[in-house]
């Protein structure tokens, strides 16, 4: 694969997994399946790996998954809710095994099931439950504390005083609860939740505790997050601990120090989840010691001590009975199969996606074709092959005009999508609306998928700027709107127009252009005007030496803005369509101007910090701001290169390696003492 085959590659696989990282962890509302996701993924991992000159700040690998829903308090996680590396075979397992064995000397591990559910940590003091948030993102959580209380599993009080306790644990929902749950939703005409990981976050994620009450919720605890007043060393006396505690625990985990013992385990476990009650997709294999943990450390996004196994998926035939196309924001024309209804890991499925028209030729995926389906607890299944192909079916091929506006679709060589290219496309638009009023674009509350369908649907919204020219007469006569409900999405809209540049650039969808980058151009560009004049010295396109000299103009030398993401920002602002959508919305009163930047300091610029133990008055994301603000670096562990180790109480190795390599070591007041210096 050539370099920028590449990169068109990876700008649809991260688009992909954007997008269904937001259904997945944001909405609980997925529109594939684990399976495929992780397929993805591992494919986007993959292709950055070879190409890491092409990894993106933005890129989903460089952040953790997950969101914070607005309609909760944020909760900040003192130590992180740390995300897992997955493992799909055995080989892997031993590599995990290897690369254990090369940091630590004959390591014990214990082995417990993947609950496939939502993560949540939990705080007592004094024994009391005093607070209970969601995961999030790992570092910023949302505070459910009412609706965890309603769950019977989770102690009110413990069985001892401890001082401070934080634990990490798996809320879920039963496979028997999850069945009478939608029992219930279907006698009530609601739809159905699509499995029990999604029953179980958006039970936990209700303003009204009482329906969380309702909805059967259980839990299994299984970390120690933080504890005072406790000398734990090893995580199965810590789930031991939690027992005697009154927590429930996993129900069956195992400890050895033989890594063929642990694969064992692993795949009896396996063979018995269809008989349990509780949801789990894996199993997941920790480093026993925790002192061997905090000598193996984490990666940016996972811990060295734990690797995830996931079951391979299962396996069933049946018929395809239609293909449907549909047309993303991007104008990408998506294939997706109906197939006779089939249940595979407990849940009837009937719908996958077939990808492109290379996946649908390389099969030879027909209608009436018999295939066989794979699904290892996912939403949609995953086609692996054709099995027969009926006499008198014929090949399939995705339609030569757009399903949703008529207009002829286009596939540029060496690219796998087929798009519309129809800026006027129904299908488009209302995507393209759906991106601009996100949370990370001009983030216009209430102005969700369902209403901008209503929007275009009564034609009274043709782009983004007409949403700016709705009155509160038209918005109150559209069906379950009101005058209320109108004022305040006018209200939110009049808000949002005084949303920073950056906002306004993401927004617009600018091809190549993500939230961060959108940051970047804004904090060299102070106004819309100077950006678009930005784009107008580029290159014309086909010019000789395109690339070349692209690369010399003021966009591309933006560190984070390359030569192609330069020729994507050209050809976007060399579309009168877009220059006149720009010139309406200034008309309009949108802000195009963005706002002053803060200026960094320099008093630890070059220097790189290590942050261990507990400081007295400072968190750890309050002292790695103070040190970012004056141009320093935090990285996670200790070497060589290391400028100084920020020490606090029970420091544990960090400190010892520091002290070994000769690394300068110093307390909170010290660091405060060097910020505050001349």
């Amino acid at each position: 694969m050539d370099r920028k085959a590449a990169e068109q590659e990876l700008q649809a696989l991260r688009e992909q997994v954007r997008y269904h990282s937001e259904k997945y962890y944001t909405e609980d509302a997925p529109e594939i399946g684990d399976f495929e996701f992780d397929q993805l993924y591992r494919r986007l991992e993959e292709l950055e790996a070879r190409f890491p000159e092409l990894i993106t700040e933005d890129s989903p690998t460089q952040r953790v998954g997950g969101a914070v829903y607005n309609s909760f308090a944020p909760v900040t996680h003192q130590v992180p809710l740390e995300s897992l590396h997955d493992s799909f075979s055995e080989e892997e397992l031993w590599d995990f095994d290897r690369r254990v064995r090369e940091a630590v000397a004959e390591p014990e591990y214990v082995v417990e099931p993947k609950f496939d559910g939502l993560s949540v940590a939990l705080e007592y003091v004094d024994g009391v439950f005093t607070r209970g948030s969601t995961r999030g993102d790992g570092v910023t959580g949302e505070d459910v504390t009412e609706n965890i209380r309603t769950i019977r599993t989770v102690p009110r009080q413990l069985t001892e005083p401890v001082p401070f306790l934080e634990v990490r644990g798996e809320v879920y929902l039963s496979e028997s609860g999850f069945q009478r749950l939608c029992q219930r939703q279907e006698l009530l005409e609601e739809k159905p939740f699509k499995n029990p990981r999604n029953a179980a976050a958006g039970s936990l994620r209700q303003k009204d505790p009482r329906v969380t009450a309702g909805r059967e919720l259980d839990i299994f605890v299984f970390n120690v997050q933080q504890v005072r007043g406790e000398d734990l060393t090893s995580h199965s006396l810590s789930l031991e601990r939690l027992k005697a505690l009154g927590f429930t625990v996993p129900p069956a985990y195992f400890v050895s120090r033989d890594m063929e013992q642990v694969i064992g385990f692993i795949q009896g476990l396996g063979k018995k989840r269809g008989e349990l009650d509780f949801p789990i997709d894996g199993a997941v294999v920790k480093v026993n010691s925790f002192a061997q943990r905090e000598e193996l450390g984490s990666t940016a996004k996972f811990p060295r001590w734990a690797e995830a196994f996931k079951y391979p998926p299962e396996e069933k035939e049946t018929t395809l009975v239609d293909i449907e196309v549909n047309v993303g924001r991007t104008g990408v024309l998506t294939p997706t199969g109906v197939f006779e209804p089939v249940t595979l890991a407990g849940t009837t499925v009937s719908r996958a996606t077939l990808h492109n028209q290379d996946f649908i030729t390389e099969k030879d995926v027909r209608v009436g074709s018999r295939v066989v389906l794979r699904k290892a607890g996912e939403i949609i299944p995953e086609v692996v092959a054709v099995v027969e192909n009926p006499e008198g079916t014929e090949p399939f091929t995705l339609p030569q005009r757009c399903p949703s506006c008529g207009q002829q679709v286009y596939r540029e060589e060496g690219e796998a999508a087929t798009r519309c290219v129809n800026p006027q496309c129904p299908a488009q638009l209302l995507r393209h609306l759906i991106h601009f009023a996100s949370r990370d674009a001009m983030d216009i509350d209430g102005l969700g998928p369902a209403l901008l369908e209503q929007l275009t649907r009564e034609g009274l919204v043709h782009s983004p700027a007409d949403l700016y020219a709705l009155d509160e007469e038209r918005l109150a006569g559209l069906e379950r709107m009101g005058k209320k409900s109108a004022a305040n999405l006018l209200a939110a809209l009049e808000k949002s127009k005084g949303n920073d540049l950056y906002r306004l650039v993401f927004a617009l969808g600018i091809p190549h252009i993500g939230a961060k980058a959108a940051q970047l151009l804004c904090g060299h560009f102070p106004d819309m005007e100077a950006l678009i004049q930005a784009a107008g010295e580029v290159p014309a396109r086909g010019s000789e030496d395109e690339e070349k000299n692209a690369a010399k103009t003021r966009l591309a030398q933006i560190e984070g803005i390359g030569v192609d993401m330069t020729l994507s920002i050209r050809d976007f602002f060399q579309q009168e369509v877009v220059l006149a959508l720009v010139r309406r919305l200034g008309e309009l009163g949108v802000n195009m101007k963005a706002f002053q930047q803060e200026e960094k300091g320099s008093l630890l610029a070059g220097k790189t910090f290590v942050l261990t133990g507990t400081l007295p008055s400072l968190s750890r994301k309050e002292a790695t701001e103070l040190i970012q603000k004056q141009g320093g670096k935090v990285t996670g562990s200790v070497s060589k290169k290391t400028s100084y180790l920020l020490a606090g109480a029970d420091p544990g190795s960090k400190l010892d390696k520091a002290n070994s390599l000769g690394v300068p070591v110093l307390s909170e007041e010290e660091l405060l003492q060097l910020l505050d210096s001349q």
